[in-house]
């Protein structure tokens, strides 16, 4: 298959790896690299590239995982409006089971007579709003920069065609900001940067200018195994040359100014605002709202809800996996009491979770992580 078989070639993954063994060698110390992308994770852990990387070669995985660091109170609003009203929760399927505080889930809740529908795309709810006048609809919008344009258009066109009886809860992130913090974070001290490709494919190449910037290396990485090495390759090179910039290896995907058509769309919909991130906190301008001039479109504005207790489940570290501070072995309840048939946590729970990628590929114990 054309971009799949030749990037899965096993010959053109080893041919990397001396590449990368000399570089290793050359910096002579001991490199810390973040993948954002929990895409990237998955990768990395399907195809078990960590056993082929220098051990002087680090791989910590990021908070790039939209369903993980939507936070505790959000997900408890969620589970609020699927509780207190007749509207029909319409989801992408990584949300199903997320736990809010107390251990309940929208799957639970279903269960119990709550109406949740899951969706493949914001499309599918306005196609069940325009079949469902009468029906009141909320549109869990969750992502990042990739999944937020698509969220307003399907906005526009609702506006377009009159559709008045469905909402958007937003919990939509952006990437920036959060780079931002992980590189201020003193716990962390990364050297480099797999920067996620499908996002790119929105926003390009400038918004990952703040890297070269902190002198740390950045590269946009598609996610095959030669994908993969090949940018471990072209970050490990950036730090030997002590020449830092954006470098892009997903060139059949990305091109440097993105996608100026689908951030038009978003920024006519959403404006930016301060927003909640499991494990990272508040970060300002680092969330997606409805703008007033959409306001009738705005979950929150539609329906009350109120300001909810919230809390972690006891234990569990997703928020400093998600910070790549912990790796999820170092989590107790990790292949314990929290596993895919018993999740405590969203890491667990999304297909892009740290912690359902290494209990699936790993087991109880990871190498180099």
């Amino acid at each position: 298959m054309k971009y799949i078989d030749e990037y899965r070639d096993p010959l053109l993954a080893r041919r990397l790896l001396p590449t990368l063994e000399r570089l290793a060698e050359r910096i002579g110390r001991p490199v810390t690299i973040m993948e954002i992308c929990g895409s990237h994770t998955f990768a990395i852990a399907r195809f078990g590239l960590r056993d082929c990387l220098p051990q002087s070669l680090r791989l910590i995985s990021g908070p790039g995982c939209p369903v993980c660091v939507t936070s505790a109170s959000d997900i408890d609003g969620i589970l609020y409006l699927a509780k207190q009203y007749k509207a029909t929760i319409a989801t992408f399927g990584d949300m199903l089971r997320v736990p809010g505080t107390g251990g309940v889930s929208l799957q639970q809740l279903r269960a119990g007579g709550a109406t949740v529908e899951v969706i493949s795309s914001a499309t599918d709810a306005m196609k069940m709003a325009e079949a469902q006048p009468d029906q009141q609809f909320i549109l869990l919008g969750i992502g990042f920069e990739t999944t937020a344009p698509t969220v307003a258009a399907t906005v526009l066109t609702c506006r377009r065609k009159g559709i008045a009886n469905l909402s958007i809860f937003s919990v939509h992130k952006t990437i920036p900001q959060a780079i931002r913090t992980l590189i201020d974070d003193p716990e962390l001290n990364i050297d480099g940067f797999l920067c996620p490709g499908h996002v790119s494919t929105i926003t390009g190449a400038g918004i990952y200018e703040l890297i070269p910037r902190a002198h740390r290396a950045a590269v946009i990485t598609g996610f095959e195994p030669v994908d993969i090495l090949e940018g471990l390759t072209m970050i490990l090179r950036q730090l030997a040359e002590g020449q830092f910039e954006v470098a892009v290896q997903y060139g059949r995907g990305v091109q440097l100014q993105g996608n100026s058509r689908a951030r038009a769309v978003m920024n006519e919909v959403f404006e930016e605002v301060d927003a909640e991130w499991r494990g990272l906190g508040v970060i300002p301008g680092s969330g997606l709202a409805l703008r007033d001039s959409f306001a009738d479109f705005d979950t929150r504005r539609r329906f009350s809800i109120p300001v909810l207790p919230s809390a972690e489940a006891k234990g569990c570290e997703c928020g400093s996996i998600l910070r790549g501070v912990k790796s999820p072995d170092k989590c107790p309840l990790f292949g314990r009491v929290c596993h895919p048939a018993n999740p405590l946590g969203p890491c667990m729970v999304s297909a892009e979770g740290t912690c359902a990628a290494y209990y699936k590929y790993y087991g109880k114990s990871q190498t180099n992580a």
